[in-house]
């Protein structure tokens, strides 16, 4: 068996497409999606990330702007910062790019980002509304992996999830949006961490595993069924000295041996990716529409 590559490059094509249409309707309507994202000092990862973001904005439509701050900036300084783009008309949502400097308290920062205008779902207002089944600006890479397995044809409804990695941003907002009873969810979730003594005997009942570790190629072909569906979460960089910088990206997945059992499975990168940054988009035109009118 060799497993059918879900294509994230290009189902976040699809998505943007999609957003396309409705941000000309917006406009139509007088109303222009705004999207500012705020980068605290220059590391190279989160500029290379921001820039990609302010590229896909501006590619459906979305007026975007980046405020950029000195890594030396206090928390309270951030804070006023913040509160400024709240109260901003201009902006339908906002972004703080993670990871902050040591100093700021990402906690802290992610529950001063107006619900409203939270469009990477991270307030603990919208994370609690998601596990309660009410509206919300949903957390972009759960959803992200959520549409993957719909527009892919794998509907997790009814079906054993295996997630694991139980991060606030990806393992539990996942496990709740999947376990809801609405379109998208109605799966039975388990979730897996590092206090859990064998990983490989819950993964290898699962019908749909998703990889969320920070450990590069941490499932291996003996801990997935065959048949089951993969979703690779993780970005991990290995060395490669084949590769003019020295490194090169693999997931948390082992994908050259996983593949070869299992039905359905995502690169890295080009898989999670990809999607990630299309659910901001779909969050920042939600919230310029209003916001979410039912569960999504």
């Amino acid at each position: 068996m060799t497993a059918a590559i879900i294509d994230g490059n290009a189902i976040a094509q699809q998505v943007r497409e999609e957003l396309r249409a409705e941000i000309e309707r917006l406009r139509a309507s007088d109303i222009e999606p705004g999207l500012a994202v705020v980068l605290v000092g220059e590391d190279p990862a989160s500029v290379s990330y921001v820039r990609g973001k302010t590229r896909d904005a501006a590619e459906v439509g979305i007026r975007s702007e980046t405020v950029r701050l000195p890594a030396a900036i206090t928390q309270d300084e951030l804070l006023r910062i913040v509160d400024g783009l709240n109260h901003d008309p201009r902006w339908h949502g906002i972004i703080v790019q993670v990871p902050l400097p040591h100093h700021i308290d990402e906690t802290t920062v992610a529950a001063a980002v107006k619900p409203e205008k939270d469009v990477d779902g991270l307030n603990p207002l919208n994370l609690g509304r998601l596990f309660r089944g009410e509206p919300s600006l949903l957390s972009c890479t759960p959803r992200g992996v959520q549409e993957l397995l719909l527009r892919s044809g794998h509907d997790p409804a009814g079906r054993d999830v295996v997630i694991c990695g139980r991060s606030n941003l990806v393992g539990k907002p996942l496990a709740g949006l999947l376990m809801r009873k609405a379109p998208g969810g109605n799966a039975t979730v388990t979730v897996c961490h590092t206090a859990t003594p064998d990983i490989g005997a819950h993964t290898r009942r699962a019908d749909i595993v998703v990889a969320a570790m920070g450990r590069p190629r941490a499932i291996t072909a003996d801990m997935v069924r065959a048949g089951a569906v993969v979703i690779d979460v993780g970005v991990n960089r290995v060395p490669d000295a084949s590769r003019k910088s020295g490194w090169r990206l693999v997931g948390d997945v082992d994908f050259g041996a996983v593949s070869k059992k299992a039905a359905a499975i995502t690169q890295v990168p080009g898989g999670v990716g990809p999607m990630t940054r299309a659910m901001l988009l779909a969050n920042t035109v939600i919230a310029a529409r209003g916001g979410p009118t039912i569960a999504t």
